[in-house]
């Protein structure tokens, strides 16, 4: 068994080549190859894959710390290797022959996958026909399976339950649409089925999992017992807490010797002000992480216990979410005020930086508003559901 530390520690030795090829990444609008082989080489890829097709089956605070380690590097390969990890940790989920589909003659399969079902289906014998376009399938150059969000229907076309169903990437066309502003390295792509084939042991109910009802035995798998939304959400943390801290470096290695403008300060580190200004995004970051490890322990240590989170802890987890990004968020955009305008020449990795938090931190599953309200509202008592998502 490969530890916490160890993974991470592969991770950080990575972050040189990931910064090697931020700029191709960001240009190609795909994380180049030598990267991808890289981290598959370092095991990075299959930190929630079962450990009897050779994963680490590791834990949701590996995964968020592995992400950030990357995040250090590029923030767009830690957003692949991130949605790669929680997709086939999603796989972990499906019964045993679905698993059996995806890793069983590829211990190295890798999953991406989009949850809204924006697609329709047709109840057939064995499973349903499917058509549909998913955006955005983040790292869908990459993948060899993608789990996509479909409605299911009865023999009459009714939709009688929301599902997640399981597709060869070979099955599926990609349409090139992911033209960004930050975060464009992560090729998030629309994925398209044309009445594609689904069997019936390759679909998930979501209400169900919603509530941890899975249909594959987890007995002795703790990971695979892990809350489902709190987990989605989470994970989508990790890429930001390194973004945060690789603005952080990038400023603090260069105070010493940047002078303030139109100041007397020859050094930005002479400045009580930028040093206030650093000391609170520190903090900042600090938090972030914080309510990070605080909402991956919870998951965790549910799973081990063999218990599942009662509503309000699974929406605080939510909120901790999103108030470690908005707190990431806020750190860099004083790190970036602290370093100038500078800091927007397109040589500078702080612009980059600054728009791949800012368009990962937009993600509905982690936007911080609605889910201070989803807290909110269960910590009052409140019975209003405005999600599902929880």
């Amino acid at each position: 068994m490969t530890s916490h530390e160890e993974l991470v520690a592969r991770a950080l030795e990575l972050r040189p080549l990931l910064r090697e090829h931020a700029a191709s990444t960001e240009a190609d609008r795909r994380v180049p190859e030598p990267v991808i082989k890289a981290i598959a080489d370092a095991g990075l890829f299959k930190l929630a894959t079962p450990r009897r097709y050779g994963g680490h089956q590791s834990s949701v605070r590996t995964m968020v710390d592995v992400s950030a380690a990357l995040a250090e590097g590029d923030g767009s390969t830690a957003w692949v290797v991130t949605l790669v990890n929680v997709c086939n940790w999603l796989t972990s989920l499906f019964p045993v022959k679905a698993q059996d589909d995806v890793f069983g003659a590829a211990p190295d399969a890798r999953v991406t996958g989009v949850l809204s079902p924006t697609s329709s289906t047709v109840r057939v014998d064995g499973g349903w026909r499917v058509t549909g376009r998913w955006y955005y399938n983040s790292g869908s150059w990459h993948s060899d399976w993608a789990v996509l969000g479909v409605p299911l229907t009865d023999d009459s076309g009714t939709v009688v339950d929301q599902g997640l169903a399981l597709a060869p990437r070979a099955d599926l066309e990609l349409e090139d649409t992911w033209f960004v502003a930050g975060m464009k390295g992560t090729a998030s792509n629309c994925l398209i089925a044309e009445d594609i084939f689904v069997p019936e042991h390759r679909v998930l109910s979501v209400p169900a999992a919603i509530e941890g009802d899975y249909p594959a035995d987890h007995a002795d798998e703790p990971l695979a017992r892990s809350a489902f939304v709190p987990v989605l959400a989470l994970v989508l943390a990790g890429p930001q807490l390194g973004l945060g801290r690789a603005a952080l470096d990038y400023v603090v290695e260069r105070v010493g010797r940047k002078p303030i403008s139109y100041s007397f300060y020859e050094t930005q580190a002479e400045s009580v002000a930028v040093q206030m200004q650093i000391a609170e995004a520190a903090l900042r970051l600090d938090t972030a992480t914080l309510h990070v490890h605080r909402a991956a322990a919870d998951i965790d240590e549910a799973a081990l216990q063999g218990t599942y989170p009662d509503f309000t802890r699974r929406a605080r987890v939510r909120a901790d979410t999103g108030w470690a990004i908005q707190n990431v968020l806020e750190a860099i955009n004083t790190l970036v005020s602290v370093h100038g305008a500078g800091s927007f020449a397109e040589v500078n990795p702080l612009q980059r930086i600054w728009r791949d938090a800012n368009t990962a931190g937009r993600h509905a599953v982690a936007a911080p508003t609605l889910a201070f309200e989803i807290y909110g509202k269960a910590l009052v008592g409140s019975d209003e559901r405005i999600t599902p998502l929880v």
